[in-house]
């Protein structure tokens, strides 16, 4: 399997293809890598180096691969963080150049906008482009609850109107919705649930939480989970795979107590969870 992933990039740390791309590459999935940015950490610290990508050189880098006549070998785009809304216009010309080239391929979108707590971290240009062209274009989705939130114009403070929420999604475009965390009103507060729906249904999966978070995993749960959906067919045992992962991946950093997940130390969760989690139907 080929993937191209058009996502940040971070020297120190795993989130945006720092993570997703050796997460892919454990699973045996060969990674064409763009970097929307390239920063010495994640801006989370509050202070960092680099500097982002402009457009120009996104178009030049996925053109250079373009060039090598592969562009019909692969299987699937993922994108995340884009930073500016003139590269996301590049990055849905690269799907454009996918698809002319391989009508099989697939685009999952990880519409990176904001989180809880934090709020909206992208230009509101970047948010409307996710909105109005991105999420349209794309097969999968992942968002968190705010990015939910943000992209159906509703809220989801229950199961019913999160299930709502992901409708006007799937109304959008996208035949397949993951939602990578999810709180409603229902759930114990020791719990972190996770939605997927698709033809297959409609499924929540339910891990525990830790008490240690770490950047990047809503980003390798969605590189998982588009992998493990394109080989299986199914959004129930892809989320299985993907979440059983991340949350082994976590429970490690957690137990080292670093603000990194311990993507390397941790890799073998990736390929052989130590604990498999099950969806349910809801």
């Amino acid at each position: 399997m080929n993937l191209l992933s058009i996502q940040s990039h971070v020297a120190y740390g795993h989130v945006g293809n720092s993570a997703a791309v050796f997460a892919l590459q454990r699973l045996g999935v060969e990674v064409w890598p763009v970097h929307t940015v390239a920063f010495s950490n994640h801006p989370g610290y509050g202070a960092w180096t680099g500097r982002a990508a402009d457009a120009a050189a996104v178009r030049e880098i996925v053109d250079g691969i373009a060039a090598r006549g592969v562009l019909g070998r692969c299987d699937g785009v993922i994108s995340g963080y884009l930073g500016a809304a003139d590269i996301g216009a590049e990055m849905l010309a690269a799907v454009a150049k996918v698809r002319a080239a391989n009508p099989a391929a697939r685009y999952c979108c990880d519409p990176v906008i904001g989180d809880a707590g934090a709020g909206a971290y992208v230009r509101p240009d970047v948010a409307e482009l996710l909105r109005e062209r991105a999420v349209p274009a794309a097969d999968v989705v992942t968002p968190n609850q705010f990015e939910l939130d943000h992209l159906s114009g509703q809220a989801s403070a229950t199961v019913a109107q999160a299930l709502a929420a992901i409708d006007a999604l799937h109304a959008l475009g996208p035949s397949v919705v993951l939602v990578t965390s999810l709180a409603t009103d229902d759930m114990p507060p020791d719990a972190v649930d996770l939605v997927v729906s698709s033809q297959e249904g409609r499924f929540r999966l339910r891990t525990p939480k830790l008490a240690h978070a770490a950047n990047g995993a809503g980003d390798a749960i969605a590189a998982l989970f588009f992998a493990h959906w394109l080989r299986s067919g199914s959004a129930a045992a892809a989320v299985s795979r993907a979440a059983s992962s991340v949350f082994g991946i976590l429970q490690r950093t957690a137990a080292a107590g670093g603000r990194e997940m311990r993507l390397i130390e941790a890799q073998d969760e990736i390929v052989a969870p130590t604990r498999i989690f099950e969806p349910q139907p809801i």
